[in-house]
């Protein structure tokens, strides 16, 4: 992914690299520079000083400019990461959203996506401390070929311990990252499940001590335990520095020749190239980080297939619906089994009202879910109008759908609906379902979400009326409804939409209203059966 990210933003990538290396390089000039100063004539000086200022000017616009280009990386970085991320779960397979979760999901647009910008903030320092080292160790060549070698050894040396410690703190990074994701769900409960936490004491200690005191705690640990071996290869990194100065300066000291300006050389490089080394070493486990985050964005995509985009034309109205032997099958965690939707066959006729009744975990849901195309069937066919849909028409399919599931969402704009027109009709609604003196719809969004649940409920009606589809699922709609609203939707709405010729399929417990029921069908198990009517089906329950 780092690899991809790159070659998105590569113009600023490249002129944070450039002006970071010659950064670097112009650095380690004016060491030299200051090196060939102190043990030159006072008659070259003067040209050596010019030298050094011209280097030093140089430095200074080359920091700035690095430092520029490098923020702007990381924003786009990071900016591009969450598109890019954002993208691909909006356009992936919905059952592939919903096995990978919220909390990884939110995981990676947030701190996932963070780590991996960080990298590129640290660019800038890493290339220009790498710059330093590698100059430094050039003009300790050009200095003293023998003390060089040594240099080398000692790197050589100090890189395979670091590489041994920094292979063992890398699986501690990466576990911490997949700790991480699952510590994103518990947070959504602290909010989500507040009331229940509330009313029950113990549930409280046990879930702040326990549930995510523990995951809080396993996520420190394994960060601590990977920080920890990164700063023992970072102090044995500072050791074998020390050793080779100290080994450096022994040997030298040794020669009989004049070896002031090598001692002089070697001793600046090296107080010179600590600081350095010091931040590379600092930088490698929050680039280890950032490729750990990198890969956890990488494989929850890799796992999301994207919605096909081969079918050229939308399907827009239809006068029947078939589904011959459709089924469904997936983990059903309660039981500790699959739960399998049993071949169905069933008609659906255009300007029908149906409703769907059966127990909790009956497979109601499930059936409705496949029914608009958001599950891919495992096996069996489905039809509009004697057309066989394919997986590459799955998409054009379900656009025959606007649904309200008992888990819907509520956004705060009208997505697919700017017109004037559509929104004075809104409005019109909203005031029908008696709304009006709480929420309306202005420039293309909803003036508030603050309301009860069953008042949410009604807005999301509202949206699906606007999207004007021929096929409308409501999954237990009325259920958060007061009794002077479900009997509008039952007896005023449904048969509305019925007389403009659309097709209404309801998951209800109502059985008040069975009887309004064009069909009526009931799930048992993953077993669907009709009654030859409403009214026998109602007196059968």
């Amino acid at each position: 992914m780092l690899a991809n990210l790159i070659r998105a933003t590569w113009w600023r990538f490249m002129a944070t690299a450039i002006t970071s290396t010659l950064f670097g390089l112009a650095s380690v000039a004016l060491v030299a520079l200051i090196n060939e100063i102190i043990n030159s004539s006072p008659e070259a000086r003067a040209e050596q000083f010019t030298y050094f200022a011209v280097l030093a000017v140089s430095g200074v616009i080359l920091q700035l400019c690095s430092k520029i280009f490098a923020e702007q990386l990381t924003e786009q970085s990071q900016a591009t990461v969450r598109s890019q991320v954002a993208e691909h779960v909006v356009n992936a397979e919905f059952n592939d959203v919903e096995a990978q979760g919220a909390g990884k999901i939110k995981s990676c647009l947030t701190e996932h996506s963070l780590r991996v910008s960080e990298f590129f903030q640290r660019l800038p320092g890493i290339l220009t401390n790498a710059m330093i080292v590698l100059g430094s160790f050039a003009y300790m060549a050009w200095l003293d070929w023998r003390v060089f070698i040594f240099a080398v050894l000692t790197l050589i040396v100090g890189s395979v311990g670091y590489s041994l410690a920094n292979s063992t703190a890398f699986k501690k990074v990466t576990e911490a990252a997949k700790i991480q994701d699952s510590l994103y769900d518990q947070f959504d409960s602290i909010y989500d499940g507040a009331k229940e936490l509330k009313l029950h004491k113990s549930k409280r200690r046990i879930f702040v001590d326990h549930v995510i005191g523990d995951t809080i705690s396993l996520l420190r640990a394994r960060r601590v335990q990977g920080a920890t071996i990164y700063h023992y290869a970072a102090s044995w990194g500072g050791f074998s520095i020390f050793a080779f100065i100290g080994g450096a300066l022994y040997f030298l000291s040794g020669q009989a020749s004049d070896t002031t300006k090598v001692m002089s050389g070697f001793a600046l490089l090296f107080l010179y190239m600590l600081t350095p080394l010091e931040v590379m070493l600092a930088a490698i486990p929050k680039a280890a980080a950032a490729k750990a985050s990198a890969n956890t964005i990488s494989e929850m995509t890799a796992k999301m297939s994207l919605i096909s985009q081969q079918s050229t034309t939308e399907l827009t109205e239809f006068e029947c619906i078939e589904l011959k032997a459709l089924s469904h099958g997936y983990y059903h965690e309660q039981s500790d089994e699959v739960f399998a939707l049993t071949p169905i066959n069933l008609t659906l006729n255009r300007g029908e009202i149906i409703y769907l009744v059966g127990g909790n975990g009956s497979g109601k849901t499930t059936f409705a879910k496949l029914l608009c195309g958001l599950y891919p069937a495992k096996e069996g066919d489905l039809y509009v109008d004697g057309q066989l849909i394919t997986a590459a028409k799955l998409d054009s399919y379900r656009q025959l759908f606007s649904a309200v599931f008992s888990d819907f969402h509520l956004f705060d704009r009208l997505l697919d609906c700017q017109d004037k027109v559509l929104q004075d009709k809104g409005n019109d609604l909203i005031k029908k379902l008696n709304l009006h003196h709480k929420v309306a719809i202005k420039d293309g969004a909803f003036t508030t979400q603050k309301l009860s649940q069953g008042q949410r409920k009604r807005l999301a009606l509202v949206v699906t009326y606007l999207e004007d589809r021929p096929f409308y699922v409501f999954d237990e709609w009325a259920a958060d409804q007061d009794p002077v609203f479900k009997d509008v939707f039952y007896t005023e709405l449904l048969p509305a939409l019925s007389a403009r010729g659309k097709t209404v399929f309801v998951i209800t417990h109502d059985d008040k209203y069975f009887h309004l029921a064009d069909r009526l069908l009931r799930m048992e198990n993953g077993q669907l059966t009709e009654g030859k009517s409403g009214l026998a089906q109602k007196m059968a329950i």
